[in-house]
């Protein structure tokens, strides 16, 4: 068996595939019990690790400085290593993340729609857990809390499979959880973190369909793509968020300038940030250089295609490969189109079906956005970078999903729950 915190070699394989299997089987038998579970005990561990977290802040800040001593080595930018990084006011923020969750509803138990039929039976459509979700997420400690949270929560029991870089924070964190949830009466094994960095595990974890109900990748597109290609489970994802904002015929000028600077350059790397931007070919002379000054004055790279490099200061021509690209960084894609269809057209080609806003005055050529622009969010004069679960007033979510099945968009709490059919009778036989 590995150690908590040591990388497992997989010299022996059978060793690690006995480990993850035993790992998945008991998530399995905790999820029986956590289906059955009153929602009080799961808002007391709720509150419990929050309290759990800030009372062993020393100890979680120490293990992360282990973390932060090694990142140098694995390369991480400065970016990666300040979100790798806890202090007591991250800690706090942990814990308060997790007080929010216990203040939302349970969803399990609840009855999506109820009738009679004719002859007395009764037909109830009841929310119920998934069962056990499969975790895996980049080196970002806070993550580990968070998804623990909103699993438990819902009812399901979760494995969570961490970046190698944050594995002395994660492990700080759920030992925590751990010692709350056995406090409280949850079941032992609700919450599990990877005791092994191997990347092997992720393969041994993605065959155990029958242990294992879904899974959930958080990371870089080749993490996401290998799990979408090696998962025997349903997967909930997205691989990318090459996000459009267009600013129509009928746009406020003004309004499309501020939406289109916060959607690029509030945060630019995230998934939600705007990467490509289209403007109405009848508005584009006015529109076009108010807009690039404003980026220029951010410092965007602006990559215009033909119609809309003569009237960008300082821009450059776009490649093919733009259109389809999340720099997750300071550029953005521009092109002047023909109508509102044809950016339509643009977005469902190019787009990743993510997050793509529309800038009108004109109520129809909104709703026909909405309707063409096949997304997990269509934004109507609005910043892309509102597409998040906190937002939408889901309360904490696990990731974004641009699939069609079983969920899209935010993934809170009901996301990560199923249904079933209860039928009752009273002695009733088919003839």
């Amino acid at each position: 068996m590995p150690s908590t915190t040591g990388k497992t070699s997989i010299s022996d394989i059978h060793d690690l595939t006995d480990y993850c299997h035993a790992t998945a089987e008991n998530a399995r038998k905790a999820s029986y019990a956590l289906a059955t579970l009153d929602a009080a005990v799961k808002n007391r561990w709720l509150r419990e690790s929050a309290a759990g977290l800030i009372a062993n802040t020393s100890e979680i800040i120490a293990a992360n400085q282990i973390d932060l001593d090694a990142a140098p080595n694995y390369g991480l930018s400065e970016a990666a290593i300040d979100r790798l990084r806890l202090d007591a006011g991250r800690i706090e923020s942990i814990a308060a993340a997790l007080e929010e969750i216990a203040m939302l509803p349970d969803p399990v138990g609840e009855v999506i729609e109820g009738h009679t039929r004719p002859g007395g039976l009764q037909i109830l459509k009841r929310r119920v857990p998934l069962g056990v979700v499969f975790f895996i997420y980049e080196s970002r400690p806070n993550v580990t809390a968070d998804a623990a949270g909103i699993c438990v929560k819902s009812g399901n029991a979760v494995i969570l499979r961490g970046g190698k870089e944050a594995i002395h924070s994660s492990r700080a964190i759920v030992d925590v959880l751990a010692k709350c949830a056995l406090e409280c009466g949850l079941p032992e094994n609700a919450v599990q973190l990877v005791a092994t960095t191997d990347r092997a595990a992720v393969g041994e974890f993605l065959k155990l369909s029958k242990l294992i109900d879904v899974t959930i990748p958080r990371g870089g597109e080749g993490l996401i793509r290998r799990v979408a290609n090696e998962a025997t489970m349903p997967v909930i994802k997205h691989f990318d968020g090459n996000c459009h904002v267009y600013v129509d015929m009928f746009a406020d000028i003004e309004m499309a300038v501020d939406i289109i600077e916060n959607a690029k350059c509030q945060r630019m790397g995230v998934c939600n940030a705007c990467e490509s931007l289209l403007v109405h070919e009848a508005i584009a002379e006015t529109a076009l250089p108010k807009i690039a000054a404003r980026l220029k004055k951010n410092q965007i790279e602006m990559r215009a295609d033909e119609r809309a490099l003569p009237l960008i200061d300082g821009g450059i021509k776009a490649e093919p490969a733009d259109w389809s690209m999340e720099y997750l960084g300071p550029t953005i894609s521009i092109a002047v189109v023909d109508s509102l269809e044809a950016a339509a057209e643009h977005i469902n080609r190019y787009g990743s079906k993510h997050t793509d806003a529309i800038v009108t005055n004109d109520l129809k050529a909104a709703e026909l956005f909405t309707q063409m622009v096949d997304s997990s969010a269509v934004m109507v004069n609005a910043s892309t970078r509102f597409n998040d679960g906190g937002v939408f007033g889901l309360g904490a979510e696990i990731g974004i999903s641009t699939d069609k099945f079983h969920a899209r968009g935010p993934c809170g709490l009901r996301e990560l729950t199923t249904y079933k059919y209860i039928v009752r009778g009273d002695g009733h036989i088919r003839s």
